[in-house]
């Protein structure tokens, strides 16, 4: 087995000023999976070519691990980010802390996977702009052409 080589990059890249929001806008206001763009930028970093096969490839594993795992640990995240704050740190934080961690281990399971299906690194010289459009196009939804500018300039 090679060692993971998106994980680190997809840290990297999700801790540079401005992306971390970018892409959670993305993801909750106009339906894109952020873990999806992540693999197509470094897609595009690695020189692998990514045709539309690919690209549907790709969406069709993230969006099937994300209905099955991703999505339902994030809504119950988020149910329990309501309650009493004051005080000792109640039960219901620390269970949140628990599933954001297994939320977080299932985004990095869903990249694993996308890198293990990827294709091998290359010569594509595909810009990282026109690889997160097709991306965007290819996971559905209407994304803001700017916001998707915007992460190709971040990256």
């Amino acid at each position: 087995m090679t060692a993971e080589a998106l994980w680190p990059y997809a840290l990297e890249v999700y801790g540079r000023p401005g992306v971390e929001p970018l892409l959670l806008e993305l993801q909750d206001t106009h339906g894109q999976c952020a873990p999806y763009l992540l693999w197509s930028l470094w897609m595009a970093a690695s020189g692998r070519a990514a045709d539309d096969a690919a690209l549907r490839s790709g969406a069709e594993l993230a969006r099937a691990w994300q209905d099955a795992a991703i999505a339902p640990l994030r809504r119950l995240r988020r149910d329990l980010k309501t309650g009493p704050t004051a005080g000792p740190r109640p039960p219901r934080e620390r269970l949140r802390d628990g599933v954001k961690k297994l939320e977080l281990d299932a985004e990095r399971m869903l990249l694993q996977m996308l890198e293990e299906a990827s294709p091998p690194p290359g010569d594509d010289a595909t810009p990282p702009l026109e690889l997160l459009r097709r991306a965007a196009r290819t996971w559905g939804g209407d994304p803001p052409a700017d916001g998707i500018a915007r992460l190709a300039d971040l990256a």
